[in-house]
């Protein structure tokens, strides 16, 4: 039955890549690494389950918390760079 959820986990990791690889709006793009970092979580404790080891929990654990802070400060940093895009506030001369 884990195997199974394994599995899944696995074909939502492809289908969260393929967002992140096709995601429209640089927005989309985050919300599937994110997404996919979260089900990397799942997949890390259910193969600790199937091992029966379970200091892979605290692994997982830590790698969600990457995942947030990274997904934090990506998500600071498009929306305050604005990424070399014009922004209405730009009087289009020349610095």
């Amino acid at each position: 039955m884990f195997a199974t959820a394994a599995a899944a986990v696995l074909i939502s990791m492809l289908l969260a890549l393929i967002r992140a690889v096709r995601g429209p709006t640089v927005y989309d793009r985050i919300l599937a690494v994110n997404a996919f970092g979260t089900l990397t979580v799942i997949l890390i404790a259910v193969h600790g389950y199937l091992d029966g080891r379970p200091e892979f929990l605290d692994l997982a654990l830590v790698y969600a918390l990457i995942n947030f802070i990274g997904t934090i400060a990506v998500t600071k940093y498009v929306s305050l760079s604005h990424l070399g895009l014009p922004t209405k506030d730009d009087d289009g001369g020349d610095i």
